[in-house]
């Protein structure tokens, strides 16, 4: 049971609006990017399986999956805290927001609780909807709540940054088109490192998706490309200095107070 005093009922308000923000178009935040990485999923497996072999044991359509699952947990994570705060700001409604007696933690933690939420839901519709394809393991589910709450909460922090930055939804666009979206896809979804060549394997792992995914894909099968123990080291360490960032950005009110 969640306790609701006097002193968090305004971040409690404000994490129920964000909530009901995404799910009263559930259609739209949710099932689009289910059917989305369905349509991935139909189309490397049926391209690829049996042609390639990443794991000993693993067809790739198994393979496959948890890359989408987390794919699509991350990009939504964004999208929910961004998308939210940069309509705010170009309705001119934020001024409602930072009229209220809400510091700028509970701000941050409703933002966030909501992004996790949003990422969580999707990245479970995913896995249930590929769940009628092939069988997936569940190796070690500790790694795998550990990577979905920490890469939520991660891009969920990141989507509060680009929010508080953009000015305008192109400024948006060009986060989610030439940062998440190459980051994403340059992360290991489709493939394992070790298919790549020696330089593209270490850019890869200067990429901290690539930790998110592979650590996440550690928790079905069991085997990775990296130590799971530094894949959520690299993680936690980069949540902790966006959330730093964040915190540091709605303290002084950053692009948000005129």
């Amino acid at each position: 049971m969640i306790l609701i005093t006097p002193s968090t009922r305004g971040m409690w308000t404000l994490f129920k609006k964000e909530l009901l923000r995404f799910w009263r178009v559930a259609f739209q935040t949710v099932a689009s990017p289910v059917v989305t990485s369905l349509l991935y999923l139909l189309i490397f497996s049926h391209v690829l399986e049996g042609h390639v072999q990443i794991y000993p044991g693993v067809a790739y359509t198994a393979f496959l999956i948890p890359g989408l699952m987390m794919m699509s947990l991350l990009q939504n994570s964004f999208a929910n805290s961004s998308s939210s705060i940069i309509q705010s700001k170009v309705m001119g409604s934020i001024v409602f927001l930072l009229l209220t007696p809400l510091t700028f933690l509970e701000f941050f933690i409703a933002f966030l609780s909501a992004s996790v939420i949003r990422g969580l839901a999707v990245g479970l519709s995913v896995y249930l909807v590929a769940r009628w394809f092939v069988e997936i393991p569940l190796v070690h589910p500790i790694w795998i709540i550990a990577f979905a709450l920490l890469g939520s909460a991660l891009m969920g922090a990141f989507g509060i940054i680009a929010g508080i930055y953009a000015e305008k939804f192109d400024q948006m666009a060009a986060f989610q088109n030439f940062i998440i979206m190459p980051l994403t896809f340059l992360s290991g979804v489709f493939y394992s490192i070790h298919s790549l060549p020696p330089f593209w394997q270490k850019v890869s792992q200067i990429n901290p998706f690539f930790y998110m995914i592979d650590g996440f894909r550690y928790g079905f099968f069991g085997v990775s490309d990296v130590s799971p123990w530094l894949s959520i080291m690299v993680v936690g360490a980069t949540f902790l200095l966006l959330a730093w960032l964040t915190l540091k950005m709605l303290k002084s009110g950053y692009k948000l107070r005129g």
